[in-house]
């Protein structure tokens, strides 16, 4: 027996509640590991609401992230009393996730855990972790490097803003957040911001194609008009890595940044992210995201905490990470 926290769907409303399962309901997989510690993600705030349509059977376990021990194999991929790690591959969407004491995957989704890093960091970097190195990762192969000019952080104060600007910071990069809470400026300062802006500077739409030059770089989790409005103030050859969309998914815009200042927009997919980015990644994330940050946007909850912070999250009241603890 294990305990999980198990959605339930009945004429169109999906609830919540804490259960023991039995073994014998895992899914398909051929690794099984006792899960140490999750994550709240904006998604899983998605699925939790039952939001999106990303859920497609019930009943069903959540958490698109775990992190924990494997306690049976029959993959070469890892072994019994390996440390892993697992984000994306729709786990907690399609197949049951990490909401759970016990977890069962393929082994080919499953990343060795990094031996300076504990289950409660990996799960305080999480998908948003994750994402925002692989953000910081696209950037600097476009070019981007300290020095280039000021960097912007949009949807500062949520996970991927907060680690996006922890890292940006460490590796001395001028940056600047942007959020709407006022509250999070002097958190976000802490995390290594140079300066924080409001988020209403992006709110009004572009009057021209290209406006002032200013960032040389940006981590986007807004989407929709604050996108537009980065890329027409982007400098000449700088790179917009677009990881969110909680703005909106719409991006009404010109093509002329791309052709007259040779802007690139980056998409990042953490989803189905291949293998060795994925690796490279979280050697990365050992090296470039402060431990001291780490403890400042990470809070503890219980499962049954989670429908709670679900509402929160997708409110944007959740400032930095959430992890979950299952030992």
């Amino acid at each position: 027996m294990f305990k999980a926290l198990v959605l339930d769907s009945a004429n169109g409303a999906v609830t919540a509640a804490v259960r023991e399962l039995e073994d014998s309901s895992l899914p398909a997989g051929d690794v099984t590991v006792a899960v140490a510690a999750s994550t709240l993600n904006y998604k899983d705030g998605l699925v939790l609401a039952g939001r999106g349509g990303l859920v497609k059977q019930y009943p069903h376990v959540p958490g698109i992230d775990f992190a924990g021990t494997v306690i049976a194999s029959e993959s070469p991929a890892c072994a019994v009393g390996d440390r892993v790690v697992l984000t994306g591959w729709r786990v907690g969407e399609l197949q049951w996730g990490g909401y759970a004491e016990i977890a069962r995957v393929r082994g080919e989704w499953l990343v060795p855990l990094p031996p300076a890093l504990s289950f409660r960091d990996a799960m305080a970097i999480g998908t948003a972790g994750f994402t925002a190195m692989l953000a910081v990762m696209r950037l600097e192969a476009h070019g981007l490097v300290p020095g280039s000019g000021e960097v912007l952080v949009t949807g500062a104060a949520g996970g991927v803003g907060s680690v996006a600007t922890a890292i940006l910071a460490k590796r001395g990069y001028t940056v600047v957040a942007s959020t709407g809470r006022a509250e999070a400026a002097d958190y976000l300062q802490r995390l290594g911001a140079a300066s924080v802006i409001d988020r209403s500077a992006f709110a009004e739409p572009a009057k021209r194609p290209l406006e002032s030059e200013r960032w040389a770089g940006c981590v986007d989790s807004v989407g929709g008009n604050t996108l537009a409005r980065v890329l027409a103030q982007t400098r000449y050859g700088g790179s917009v890595a677009a990881v969110g969309l909680a703005g909106g998914a719409e991006l009404h815009h010109s093509v002329v940044p791309f052709l007259l200042r040779g802007v690139n927009l980056l998409g990042i997919d953490s989803v189905m992210c291949p293998r060795e980015p994925r690796l490279a990644a979280w050697r990365r994330l050992v090296d470039d995201l402060p431990r001291d940050a780490l403890e400042a946007f990470t809070v503890g909850a219980r499962l049954e905490d989670l429908p709670r912070l679900a509402s929160e999250i997708l409110a944007g009241k959740i400032r930095g990470r959430v992890v979950v603890d299952l030992r």
